[in-house]
């Protein structure tokens, strides 16, 4: 694994809330469902920056917000460029985050496994 540069962390942790400012603020298409920025990776070089994503509702919002947020993301790195002070603003690369959903199902299939493994009140008498 690559060694975390303090410099790139910093800046996407910057990106991470202008985007999420932005976003809220500027992107006006109605097909944008309720988006939060997760998280932010920016290559070392600092020309690419994968920017995660997650919403609320079904796979076919999130395939739509996906494709508002791939055709604004110009738009969104000309302002990104406005507000903060880089010589070059990285390119955003916008990824669904499915990692909410992920935990949700492991943490339903946990709470399955324990509630099979439960002895019933019969099996809790104690050996002699």
């Amino acid at each position: 694994m690559p060694r975390d540069f303090p410099r790139t962390r910093r800046v996407g942790e910057q990106l991470q809330r202008e985007l999420a400012t932005l976003i809220r603020d500027e992107i006006r298409d109605p097909r944008l469902g309720l988006v939060s920025i997760s998280a932010v990776e920016v290559s070392r070089d600092l020309s690419h920056a994968k920017v995660f994503f997650s919403t609320l509702g079904s796979d076919q919002q999130a395939d739509d917000s996906l494709a508002v947020l791939e055709g604004a993301a110009g738009y969104l790195r000309r302002l990104l460029g406005q507000r903060m002070t880089l010589r070059n603003v990285p390119q955003l690369h916008f990824r669904q985050d499915h990692s909410l959903a992920d935990g949700a199902r492991l943490s339903a299939l946990i709470d399955s496994a324990v509630r099979d493994r439960q002895p019933d009140s019969d099996d809790e008498s104690e050996p002699d």
